[in-house]
């Protein structure tokens, strides 16, 4: 099923640029860490919440994101994030201390996950099977492009001005993505499939979603898996600035190769469609990120300061083999619930974006300084969503379904 009149290439596009305005919110301000610390007064871990508040924040209403898109319809829901993002990131371009650029980066967090959570449903409301599958990927590899478009984008805007002018330009890319959605973006949720708003059946919904076996196999297997590429994206300024010893301007080294294995296998997956079993396909994927992480390893160990292009290679193949991960457990996940995509997209988000907060806030801070401690905590990451997806697959594709639940979830266990 397809909208009428809604060209899938196009609709990719403005899905890929929904999910971008979450992480150009991240790393676009990278490259002016620094000269924000010396106007704000911050050192390097004060500057560090910037991203842990906003994950937080992110993390928090993640949870409401998919469910309200669930009552509402998705346009709706975007369209209102897209306006508070609006207003946020005006308001992060006029703070003049650190307290206030935290309120107002806690609200950039608020809203930035719409895109991304609610643009999921969006894609299994329209598309079955291998279809999905590939319009999943095509939205994966041009998504893809932007943790490695953003630090430059920052870098150069640093170049021209004071870092606000990196706010403004967020100002500018989400009332551009506020008008292409207004104009492009069909309601994709029938009212006769929307839930009702009764805040106890929701809760009851959604604790029979996150309380299912198979739902955590599957989160905890692409949270973990992902967490080991976001290690390093948390530690991008401390990595690229002090461990490869480059400049602001030079944050492209590190995220162009990076994204580019992202990118590639978002392509493979999307050209593996209806050719390779979703399971192999993921098996493939995780074996690609393993070979990575020993060689990451391997040259952390060997090497007093790393250097490019070797210090990257290891996260391009990385990249690659989450790109094929991905898509395919995102899928697995929405068609568990068939009329709570939305809601069962926000847990899975809600996953991810706790690990990721815990990572940037918590963990990022303490390894960074060091290359080898990087790669051991990436590669243990990589090695616990493996173990997670492994269980998975013992346990079988069709869980027991839950005592008591609610007619409307119909779990299932396909790949």
């Amino acid at each position: 099923m397809k909208a009428p009149g809604v060209p899938l290439r196009g609709l990719a596009l403005l899905l890929a640029g929904l999910a971008m305005f979450g992480p150009f919110s991240i790393d676009t301000i990278f490259p002016a860490f620094p000269a924000m610390g010396a106007d704000l007064g911050a050192d390097k871990l004060a500057m560090q919440q910037t991203i842990s508040v906003y994950l937080v924040a992110y993390a928090l209403m993640s949870l409401v994101h998919g469910p309200l898109s669930d009552i509402l319809g998705r346009r709706r829901v975007i369209l209102a994030g897209l306006v508070v993002f609006t207003l946020a990131s005006v308001g992060c371009a006029l703070a003049d201390e650190l307290a206030t650029l935290l309120a107002f980066r806690a609200l950039q967090g608020l809203s930035a996950g719409v895109g991304l959570i609610v643009g999921r449903a969006v894609i299994r409301d329209l598309l079955h099977g291998d279809d999905a599958q590939r319009l999943m990927s095509q939205v994966t590899m041009i998504f893809g492009a932007a943790p490695a478009i953003a630090p430059i984008i920052g870098g150069w805007l640093l170049g021209w001005g004071r870092w606000p002018l990196i706010f403004w330009f967020l100002v500018g890319f989400s009332v551009l993505l506020l008008l292409a959605t207004w104009r492009w973006l069909p309601e994709t949720l029938a009212p006769a499939s929307r839930l009702s708003p009764a805040p106890r059946k929701l809760l009851r919904d959604y604790a029979y979603i996150a309380l299912n076996p198979r739902f955590q196999r599957l989160a905890a297997a692409g949270a973990f898996n992902f967490a080991a590429l976001f290690l390093y994206i948390a530690s991008a300024p401390a990595f690229v600035l002090d461990l490869l010893r480059l400049d602001e301007r030079q944050f492209g080294w590190f995220f162009i190769p990076m994204i580019s294995g992202m990118m590639l296998g978002a392509f493979v997956s999307g050209r593996a469609a209806g050719r390779i079993s979703g399971t192999r396909l993921v098996n493939i994927g995780f074996a690609c990120s393993g070979v990575a992480m020993l060689a990451n390893i391997g040259y952390s160990a060997l090497v007093d300061t790393p250097t490019l292009p070797w210090a990257v290679l290891p996260m391009t193949l990385n990249a690659f083999g989450i790109a094929l991960v991905f898509p395919i457990l995102t899928l697995a996940i929405l068609d568990m619930y068939p009329r709570q995509r939305g809601s069962a997209s926000s847990l899975q988000a809600f996953t991810g974006l706790v690990l990721n907060a815990l990572l940037a806030g918590v963990l990022s801070p303490l390894v960074s300084h060091d290359a080898l401690a990087l790669a051991l905590l990436a590669a243990a990451f990589v090695l616990m969503g493996w173990v997670f997806w492994r269980w998975e697959t013992r346990r079988g594709r069709t869980p027991p379904a839950c005592p008591q639940a609610p007619s409307e979830l119909e779990p299932t266990g396909q790949l």
